[in-house]
């Protein structure tokens, strides 16, 4: 079941990767290593919950399940590059999730994106559209966070707030500077546009300016605001803080118009 908030500004927000759900169907398919769900974007839904009137789109499906983040048709976003696939068999630290002879069969993996993967694009489809509609344009902003050191995907330390904008491709210039001047401004974080995760397939899918849909990702190093060792907890000082920068990117965000 896609959750889904509808509201009236020109912002979308997508959370494809805070589910921590596994099908009963499903579940006993993995190892120790899968069921602890250790890429799970922690703590996203609750860290942007509230900041300003937006839309937000998420599912409860883990990733480890469906990436939905990812082309459907499997090609890798990064060639050449260690990541994760549609429907992944090895965590961040490239170890195997799934019991010996239980990873999913390409059948399989056809049936979870009929019943996971295209829910949840059906659902940002239609607020995209229903936005364009009020607004003549809509901003789509992606929602992530992940560990600030896995040597299996990058390496070093990731910078604290990764944008991605498709090397500037998913949306209005003016929209891609808007955001990094905000993170400039806050003057706490280190910041990089376009690094190692310049978007993922929804930033890429959906990001198609000349029929007025923007799309942008932020992926945050986890350490801005919680553990980023289980049990991954929480860290209400460092959030507030991150908070107050976040809710002046959607801000500024929800405020702006085509030139």
């Amino acid at each position: 079941m896609i959750e889904i908030t509808e509201g009236s500004s020109p912002l979308v927000l997508g959370l494809p990767h805070t589910g921590t759900t596994l099908p009963e169907d499903i579940a006993g398919d993995f190892n120790e290593v899968g069921r602890a769900l250790a890429d799970t974007d922690w703590h996203i839904h609750d860290l942007y919950a509230g900041l300003v009137d937006a839309t937000i789109v998420r599912t409860p499906i883990h990733r480890y399940v469906i990436d939905v983040n990812r082309d459907p048709s499997g090609d890798s976003l990064y060639p050449g590059q260690n990541t994760t696939t549609l429907c992944p068999l090895t965590d961040f630290d490239g170890r195997p999730i799934y019991a010996e002879g239980k990873a999913p069969k390409p059948s399989e993996i056809e049936r979870r994106c009929a019943v996971y993967h295209a829910p949840y694009h059906a659902a940002l489809e239609a607020q995209l559209a229903r936005i364009k509609a009020q607004h003549g344009f809509a901003i789509l902003y992606d929602c992530h966070s992940i560990r600030g050191n896995i040597p299996f995907l990058f390496d070093g330390r990731l910078p604290d707030l990764n944008i991605g904008t498709n090397s500037g491709s998913s949306c209005a210039t003016s929209i891609e500077t808007l955001v990094e001047q905000a993170c400039i401004r806050a003057g706490k974080y280190s910041h990089v546009v376009n690094g190692r995760f310049k978007g993922g397939w929804t930033t890429r899918h959906y990001g198609r300016v000349a029929e007025h849909l923007h799309a942008i990702q932020m992926e945050l190093a986890q350490a801005t605001y919680m553990a980023e060792a289980p049990p991954w907890t929480f860290r209400p000082e460092k959030a507030n803080k991150l908070r107050d920068l976040l809710r002046e990117i959607l801000t500024t965000l929800t405020n702006w118009k085509p030139a």
